[in-house]
């Protein structure tokens, strides 16, 4: 307090000081920043190298493949039917394995199918968990998170034998479809049933909505479906991004179970498409050695996953970020 303010009569060391608010953190100097920042351009470039590397591979001919170079001598596209050669062989992708329009088509529609049905049938068992009140919940939800100790490959076989089980899934009925082995059906119906990691991830964003919205909704005479699509599903937005990410991703590179269904080549998917491409062009499958071939069907493997995470990356590290803050 100035002097000019201060009471007459009353000692200067007796007026009370006022606190002076905490100060925040300290910014990052001229020097710290010239320092972090090339040490991010030097890790953003250990990480993006395999994958620019990887991109210019598949734009090389077959002689130049190995020659690391990032920007290649000769840019051949790779993709499509490319050039011919002497003897009238295509050298791109698509002209050497016609199939591989099928295989990308076939990844798209089961991983954006496999994962919608996935997130929201997980949404739907956790909004029942997180909502209701009813005897023996939390042993329940310990029950199906107790599911997630099971490995795959534990239940992998008897998964097999019900899908094939005496012929019924095998042969064709009037009133059954053909839905067994050397269909896609095994790869996405299972889906439909949820996945205890995204029940368990999604009912802490469910936990973290006030109950006092649905309540109100109650009052002016929702129902519970009502509630969950209108209330429930668009406030945890980040959770069903993130669990729908999770599974697009997973199933995209699922290799295992197209491998275990399928042999009808027009059904494969890209990581099995991939593994015949591997085998008909590798050195080691008795191919000449046509990397530049296998190098542009792992491109089209791997973009499609990097363009989503550009895309939907707030969503994503928003939802990583808020899960543990949920209770």
């Amino acid at each position: 307090m100035s002097e000019a303010t201060q009471p007459a009569g009353i000692p200067a060391a007796a007026v009370p000081q006022v606190a002076q608010a905490p100060r925040g953190p300290v910014p990052l100097t001229w020097l710290k920043q010239a320092m972090l920042v090339p040490l991010l351009l030097v890790l953003s470039v250990l990480f993006l190298y395999p994958f620019i590397w990887l991109i210019s591979a598949s734009l090389k001919p077959q002689d130049e493949v190995f020659d690391n170079r990032i920007v290649p001598n000769t840019v051949q596209w790779n993709y499509g039917h490319g050039p011919y050669d002497a003897i009238g062989r295509p050298h791109g992708l698509i002209g050497l394995v016609p199939e591989a329009p099928h295989w990308l088509l076939n990844t798209f529609w089961i991983s954006s199918l496999g994962a919608a049905l996935v997130t929201f049938s997980s949404a739907l068992v956790a909004f029942g968990f997180a909502y209701f009140r009813f005897p023996f919940r939390n042993f329940l939800f310990a029950l199906v998170l107790a599911t997630m100790m099971l490995p795959g490959d534990v239940t992998m076989i008897p998964v097999y034998l019900i899908w094939n089980h005496d012929g019924l899934f095998t042969e064709q009925h009037s009133w059954l479809p053909h839905i067994g082995i050397n269909t896609q059906y095994p790869l996405w119906v299972p889906s439909m049933f949820g996945s205890a990691f995204y029940i368990f991830l999604i009912r802490q964003f469910f936990l973290g909505i006030p109950r006092e919205y649905f309540e109100a909704a109650r009052v002016d005479g929702d129902n519970y479906l009502t509630m969950f699509w209108r209330i429930a599903l668009p406030l945890a937005k980040p959770a069903l991004i993130v669990s729908f990410i999770f599974e697009l991703q997973a199933k995209w590179f699922d290799f295992k179970n197209p491998l275990i269904y399928l042999t009808d080549s027009n059904l494969f998917t890209l990581p099995l498409g991939l593994k015949t491409v591997l085998d008909r062009f590798g050195q080691g499958g008795g191919g000449e050695g046509e990397w530049q071939i296998i190098m542009a069907g792992t491109v089209l493997l791997t973009i499609p996953m990097v363009i989503l995470f550009a895309i939907f990356q707030r969503y994503f590290i928003r939802g990583i970020a808020t899960q543990g803050r949920k209770g």
